[in-house]
């Protein structure tokens, strides 16, 4: 079974954000960057399939160089192979695009990808990529088993679980749940020396037109101050509740 795995690379939720150009565009100085977690899952998951079934793992990223280390943290995680094709992320359809060429090229069983990027939150690329490669597809997935061509899968839903079974080749789009946090790969040093010797392919991107554009972005408001009251003052607190916080 051939796995490609979806890799985006994304702040790390820590760090602090701030933007240039009239806040028109993300500012990446002094930002810690790392595998998208709904990723993560994806690629420990996939990860299991190699030792259990002797799956091979591609991880594949759209971006520029500064991507390269995200993608060689996957191989030091157990990916055989990484693709990065060599254009920056600007939409999500441009992004299932490169993804779909290189899902095409090479033939793969089973596509990885997280359900959402938690920069952008768009949740849009494990849905177009499964149309443009005319594959199944199962949203939210958070169970995965893979017996022949067939897969069981258990996804997410409005109050409760769904099971389901599909044909390969498949395209999910995974989640915490995948796997358990505590099942989650920190590379050793065994891997990361063995990283620096799998191959990193640098692919030319498609000629791809991008659908949206980022005019400007606004950080949230700030938070408001905190008016603490000592526990045995009730009265002050129904007071302030009632006629300030408009609650009661």
């Amino acid at each position: 079974m051939k796995i490609l795995v979806c890799i985006s690379h994304v702040p790390d939720t820590t760090s602090k954000i701030n933007f240039t150009d009239g806040d028109s565009k993300f500012d990446t100085n002094g930002v810690n960057f790392v595998i998208n977690p709904n990723d993560e899952f994806g690629l420990t998951r996939a990860m299991w399939f190699k030792e259990k079934q002797g799956a091979s793992v591609d991880v594949v990223n759209v971006g520029e160089k500064e991507t390269e280390p995200t993608l060689r943290k996957a191989l030091a995680i157990g990916a055989d192979n990484a693709i990065r094709v060599d254009t920056p992320a600007k939409d999500g359809f441009q992004v299932a695009q490169q993804l779909a060429k290189v899902a095409k090229d090479g033939d793969y069983d089973l596509i990885i990808a997280g359900r959402e990027s938690i920069d952008y939150n768009g949740g849009m690329v494990p849905g177009m990529l499964a149309a443009l490669l005319d594959a199944n597809f199962i949203n939210t997935c958070i169970s995965l088993e893979i017996d022949g061509d067939t897969a069981k899968a258990v996804r997410e839903i409005d109050g409760g679980k769904e099971s389901l079974t599909a044909s390969l080749p498949l395209v999910i789009g995974g989640q915490k749940g995948l796997v358990e946090e505590s099942d989650l790969k920190i590379p050793n040093m065994r891997g990361i020396m063995q990283a620096r010797k799998k191959p990193l392919n640098v692919v030319e991107p498609e000629e791809v037109a991008t659908q949206t554009e980022a005019v400007k972005f606004e950080k949230p408001a700030p938070k408001g101050e905190v008016k603490l009251v000592d526990p045995e003052n009730l009265d002050e607190l129904i007071d302030l509740l009632h006629n300030e916080a408009k609650a009661i």
